[in-house]
């Protein structure tokens, strides 16, 4: 039987309450989400519905959507089955129905939740819930003998003495105290408030070699709420590995007062208050604390993937905006020592024009300096692309040598390019399609051309958590992990835009409303036509329906068309709101395209018409794109600059102040790529002179810093660094 839909209005009012958010708001987002609009269509151009939702704030209220459907359809189900069991009391329907949380739902629903055979129904069985009662009622005059002994002695029941009866009572008490809500719900503020993380090796592992990945956590011992992600994520990971023993530990005897606070309320005699007691004993020790440290440990483990998530997501949108060279020749060349160094000559498109092979590092160099002369000298590169990987720094001195010499052109930029997935890729199917007639060495210099090129475009091609730039990334939930990554690459994607006659599939599919099998399409149609001539063109592409055409059209661009509105951002729907623009100020629709001083002329309050759903924000985005058609909202290019000098760890001394470009940012500080393949690491106590909770609000992926050299250690291959050394301190 389906469970029953919420209505709008109640779920809208549901979501806005728990989100904090205005519930008209919701219930529009809600609404246009529903109706098949994806978040970056709502969030560009639907703000006056969402009253000026971001594409962030809109993406959880849909998550939230769910979670709330998903616990009104578990609450459905909890109500059936209780009913069906005919336990259902009036009490105890107001409660379940009044249950803000799905945890107290399931706390509600235990004593009632089918289960695997326990303690207390085998006594149960054996007819000894009657003096459960009787010692949950706790009488003040009570013989053990006149009530316990005749009634609940039974050989044939496997209840041969008195003790036999009061042990079967005991079990059925210690469940029945542990499945009060009440209880749990303290029990479970208590975990929350005052539990412990604790690490410690597992027994006989001391020894263990694997422990040393593990040694700045063992021995810790902080409270849960406040551990770091990394930290859980970690002592998960030992656990698995059979290394570590983990435990979020709370004071039993805190817990037990708790429990007989809220049991023992009457004066009953001493045979029952024992009784008693011997059963809150197995009631916490037994079944509350090893359930509820086993929900905390979920719920620990579920806070951590979500932030180690949102720190890989938040990473890989600054990786993706990271600022292209833009639409010129490069020379891009895979580094490699004895299998030589893979160079590749690229069109302004990203296209193949010529390869070879040289050998600089192997007693060639001249013959490796004729030929990159010559391709040089051909193909007229604005830039060489040198992969940061094995050889790379010998490669990039090589090649810059050169440019000092007048070898290469004066002025030629030497760039170095993170090489983090490229191997991937160039072993991928995808690889393979575009590159066919191309070695797997030469695909690797290509994709990393095209990373300097237009990183966005190439990166989309490689799945995100072969970039790098995450924190155990394989230990977090997968699927949450991969759907997250996959939102921000359709992120960055509609933010950017996308140009419809040049971009490939792979990038036209995280275009909103297009996916995978329209991409392929929309490829197609543009190999057997040509270019598009305008965004209506789109309509003709198979199985593009309106909606898709809706959700996409306003993230496409097309230069040089014939409609130059389709160069911006402006969506296709407010076409004719441009033109009444252009009319009422006597020019060319194309003549407002471009030109700021005439788009300031536009008094845009004329044209609010909220019937139509145009408002202010709609209007200052289209004047907006009006001064600055399609604006790359990525930064201008500049080279990373590491220091010339500096090219292996052992260059490397305490003291010294080099140039770094931050590669991957974590919960407790960002690694800095020096030029010497093996990346420092600035500690978050080392950002600034002020706490830094979060080292995502002082730098980002992709921020070119200045460093100061703390430590180094050879052995480990690890630097310390520091960016606030090279601060002025706050005055005081």
């Amino acid at each position: 039987m389906a469970s029953p839909k919420l209505e709008d209005a109640v779920r809208a009012a549901l979501v806005a309450r728990e989100l904090s958010l205005p519930q008209d708001a919701v219930g529009r987002t809600l609404q246009l989400l529903d109706g098949g609009a994806t978040v970056p269509f709502i969030a560009r151009y639907r703000k006056e519905a969402t009253q000026g939702l971001d594409d962030a704030a809109i993406q959880r209220v849909s998550d939230h959507a769910a979670i709330v459907d998903a616990r009104e359809a578990r609450r459905a189900t909890i109500l059936e089955s209780v009913r069906a069991q005919g336990s259902m009391t009036p009490e105890l329907e107001a409660q379940l129905k009044a249950a803000g949380t799905l945890a107290l739902l399931e706390d509600l629903y235990l004593p009632f939740k089918p289960r695997r055979r326990t303690r207390a129904q085998a006594a149960r069985e054996k007819g000894l819930e009657p003096l459960a009662r009787l010692l949950l009622s706790q009488p003040a005059q009570a013989a053990p003998r006149e009530l316990a002994g005749r009634p609940f002695v039974d050989a044939a029941k496997e209840v041969a003495n008195l003790e036999d009866a009061f042990a079967g009572a005991r079990d059925i008490v210690a469940e029945q105290v542990a499945e009060r809500a009440e209880l749990r719900a303290e029990v479970r503020r208590m975990f929350a408030e005052r539990g412990e993380l604790t690490i410690e090796v597992a027994r006989g592992k001391k020894d263990a070699p694997e422990l040393a990945r593990y040694q700045d956590h063992v021995g810790r011992r902080e409270k849960a709420a406040k551990a770091p992600s990394h930290r859980v994520l970690a002592a998960e990971r030992g656990e698995a590995e059979g290394v570590l023993r983990v435990s979020i530990e709370l004071p039993r005897e805190a817990v037990l007062i708790e429990v007989k606070r809220r049991v023992l309320t009457g004066r009953p005699p001493p045979w029952i208050l024992r009784e008693l007691s011997l059963a809150l004993d197995e009631a916490v020790d037994r079944l509350l604390l090893p359930s509820l440290e086993a929900e905390q440990r979920r719920e620990l483990k579920r806070a951590a993937d979500e932030e180690a998530i949102r720190v890989f997501a938040r990473n890989l949108e600054a990786l993706l905006l990271s600022a292209p060279l833009g639409a010129r020749p490069v020379l891009a060349i895979d580094p490699g020592l004895r299998t030589g160094c893979k160079a590749v000559s690229l069109d302004e498109s990203g296209d193949v024009l010529e390869f070879a092979t040289i050998y600089p590092h192997t007693g060639r160099e001249g013959e490796a300096a004729r030929d990159l002369a010559a391709l040089a000298k051909k193909h007229a590169p604005a830039a060489v692309a040198i992969g940061n990987g094995t050889a790379g720094r010998e490669t990039e001195a090589f090649v810059k040598k050169l440019v000092a010499s007048g070898a290469l052109p004066a002025g030629l930029k030497v760039v170095s390019v993170s090489e983090a997935g490229a191997s991937v890729y160039s072993a991928s199917e995808l690889a393979r399609q575009e590159l066919p007639a191309l070695d797997v060495s030469v695909r690797g210099a290509v994709s990393i051309g095209r990373r300097l090129q237009d990183p966005l475009a190439e990166l989309v091609k490689i799945d995100p958590r072969s970039i790098g730039v995450g924190q155990y990334q394989h230990d977090v939930d997968q699927a949450a992990l991969g759907e997250a990554l996959g939102r921000t690459v359709e992120a960055v994607v509609n933010r950017v835009g996308v140009d419809l006659n040049t971009a490939s599939a792979t990038l036209l599919q995280s275009v909103a409303g297009v996916g995978p099998a329209l991409a392929k399409g929309i490829v197609a149609l543009r190999a057997e036509r040509g270019p598009f001539r305008t965004r209506a063109g789109l309509r003709e592409v198979p199985r593009l329906g309106a909606k898709a055409f809706e959700q996409c059209a306003g993230f496409l661009r097309i230069r040089g068309g014939d409609e130059p509105l389709d160069a911006s951002a402006v969506h296709p729907e407010r076409y004719p709101l441009v033109a009444r623009m252009s009319k009422d100020l006597g020019v060319a629709r194309g003549a407002l395209v471009g030109d700021a001083a005439l788009a300031d002329r536009i008094d845009i309050s004329a044209y609010v018409d909220m019937d139509a759903g145009v408002g202010m924000p709609t209007l200052r985005d289209i004047l907006t794109e009006l001064k600055k058609p399609g604006r790359d909202p990525r930064a201008e290019f500049a080279e990373a600059g590491f220091d010339a000098a500096i090219t292996e760890l052992g260059h490397i001394q305490p003291g010294m102040v080099l140039n770094g470009l931050v590669t991957n940012v974590a919960a407790f500080g960002a690694f800095v790529d020096l030029g010497v393949h093996q990346d420092g690491l600035v500690h978050v106590s080392e950002l600034a002179w002020r706490f830094v909770k979060d080292p995502g609000e002082v730098v980002q992926v992709g921020d070119r810093v200045r460093v100061k050299v703390l430590a180094v250690d050879l052995q480990r291959r690890r630097i310390g660094l520091s960016i606030k050394a090279l601060l002025p301190p706050p005055s005081r």
